[in-house]
This record gives C-alpha cells, sequence and structure tokens, in this order.
C-alpha cells in the first residue's frame, strides 16, 4: 500500500542560532505548522558552511531533509547559505529582517517599522519583529505582575537604582499584587545581586540563567500587568503579544534613535502605558489590552503569497 500523501509544505529554517534571530524563526514558524500544516526542518547554517562563489553558483552541502517549499532565514550569517539553497531549489525564500544583498533579494521580506522598510508587495511591515509568544487564551483575573528587566543600551541610559526603586513603589503601592521579576543577560551584576536580596513578600526574583526556555511564555500566559524596562523593546513586543496590560518603566532616552521611535509610537496608539500613569494601567480591567499577534499575521501574510508563488 502506497504511503499517504503528506499535506503542508516543507519549511526550511535556516538559524544562526541566535537567541532572538531563533525565536523570530520560532514564531513564524509555529504559527505555519498551525494554519498551513506545515512541515518544518530547522538547519543551522554553521553545519552547512558556503563560500560566496558556491553560493552564487548555487552549490550547496548535502542538506538531509526533505525538499523544501518555502526557506525562511534570519541573521545576516544565514545569507550565503539562502542564496545557494535559493539557487539550488525552486523554493520561496523569506528573510525575517531588511536584506543585505541587493543581489541576493528574497522573494518576501519580514521587516520591523522601526527599520524603515520599503512599502513593496513583497515586504510585509510588522510592529516589533515576531517573537514565540501567543495570546491569552482567556483574560487572567489575579493580581499577577510582570516586571521584565533588560540593562545599559544604545537607546538609553541605563540606571539601576531607579529601576530598583520603581520596582519596590510597585510592591508598596500594590501590596496585593504578586510581582515577579525577571532579568536579561543585560543586566549588570550590581542590579542582579540586590534583586536576589530582596525583602519583600509579594515580590520573587527569577534570575535569567535559571530560567528555561519554555519560563517566559508560561508566566506572561498567567499574567494579568506587565512592567518592562524599555531598552528591552523585544520583551515589550512580548508582553503585547501574550495580551497583558504592559507598561513601561522610567528610563531617560539617549537620542531619537529608531527603537526610542518605536517605543513612542506604541505610547501615541495607547498599545503601551508610561511610567507616570501607572495608576490607570494598573486599574485596567483583565482582557481589555490591545491585541498584537504578528506572527500570526506573518504566516497568513506568507501562506498567501505562497499560494500566489505557485499559481
Amino acid at each position: 500500500m502506497a504511503a499517504p500523501k503528506l499535506s503542508g509544505p516543507v519549511v526550511w529554517l535556516l538559524t544562526d542560532n541566535k537567541p532572538g534571530h531563533k525565536n523570530q524563526l520560532r514564531g513564524l514558524a509555529e504559527r505555519l505548522e498551525a494554519r498551513a500544516e506545515a512541515r518544518l526542518a530547522w538547519i543551522e547554517t554553521h553545519k552547512y558552511p558556503v563560500s560566496w562563489a558556491r553560493a552564487l553558483l548555487g552549490i550547496t552541502p548535502a542538506i538531509e531533509h526533505s525538499k523544501p517549499d518555502i526557506i525562511v532565514a534570519a541573521g545576516s550569517q544565514t545569507q550565503k547559505l539562502l542564496l545557494a539553497c535559493r539557487k539550488r531549489y525552486d523554493a520561496m525564500t523569506v528573510v525575517l529582517m531588511r536584506p543585505a544583498l541587493p543581489f541576493a533579494k528574497p522573494d518576501l521580506s519580514i521587516i520591523p517599522a522601526h527599520d524603515n522598510p520599503p512599502d513593496r508587495p513583497d515586504v510585509l511591515i510588522t510592529r516589533g519583529v515576531l517573537n514565540a509568544i501567543k495570546p491569552q487564551e482567556q483574560a487572567v483575573e489575579a493580581q499577577n505582575g510582570l516586571i521584565l528587566l533588560g540593562g545599559p543600551s544604545e537607546h538609553y541610559e541605563w540606571d539601576g537604582e531607579a529601576i530598583l526603586g520603581q520596582v519596590s513603589t510597585l510592591a508598596d503601592e500594590y501590596r496585593d499584587w504578586l510581582w515577579t521579576v525577571t532579568s536579561s543577560r543585560r543586566t549588570p551584576a550590581a542590579l542582579l545581586e540586590q534583586l536576589t536580596d530582596i525583602q519583600r513578600n509579594n515580590v520573587t526574583f527569577h534570575h535569567h540563567e535559571k530560567t528555561g526556555p519554555n519560563w517566559l511564555i508560561d508566566t506572561l500566559a498567567e499574567t494579568r500587568t506587565t512592567w518592562v524596562s524599555p531598552d528591552s523593546v523585544s520583551m515589550v513586543y512580548e508582553a503585547l503579544t501574550a495580551g497583558t496590560s504592559t507598561g513601561l518603566l522610567d528610563l531617560k532616552a539617549r537620542n531619537n534613535s529608531r527603537v526610542v521611535r518605536g517605543l513612542e509610537s506604541l505610547k501615541a496608539d495607547g498599545l503601551v502605558t508610561e511610567w507616570q500613569d501607572r495608576a490607570q494601567l494598573m486599574q485596567a480591567e483583565p482582557g481589555k489590552a490591545p491585541k498584537l499577534w504578528e506572527a500570526d499575521r506573518a504566516a497568513e501574510w506568507v501562506i498567501r503569497k505562497f499560494r500566489e508563488f505557485h499559481q
């Protein structure tokens, strides 16, 4: 008896294994899987080195996966292998960034608005980069608050004492809330030590090195309100995607960079709340936060373009 025909496109995901890039790929891939029964193959590009000459000729190393229908790449280190595969396979190519090389232009590009992408039919402009967070299935009634902390960046003047003070203010002003705090790779050691030693009954600190790969996804699913340091723009979009009411801790912007302008746009559209307006955010009705699920929107767009690609 012949084996049943598999459904859904084969999607190769070219990854440089950088956590941020991998998270973007995962977000899109999971929605392609859900919407189109896509069959996913993760390709770690460091295992398949390609010279520019071979990339231009479409000569790829042997890759033991089913022939791709769609190839998605994130990160500049994936571009040579993407070009080689594009030359060899009759597959639709997608990059989750502004294309680095004009001669290696992909079929589709998914680019966040803060990167000033061109307005073209082959470009999808998103609010922030894609992520693997899913919206909460139901509103969280419990008074669970989450605080996500970054660290020094080129966009905001980091002030660890001010951030610690704002954590304490939330704990003091909202004593009947349970506050979960976590750090990131950029959080300075001094603040990590202070957070580890914090003496408050309604605050629990989780060091980022001691959280698992799904910790943030699981925690956001049970969170009603999230406060994020503005330097951590990816975490801002993750909190918004989960559907939590989202506020920005107070740090001074260094300049009018694309990241700062992106957050100002979120403020202007009522998607995030500033620190001084925290009472308004903390009183927000559960489940009424604006919805933002860019990975799902991107997957829908890619599927539509894929069908047009094969017409």
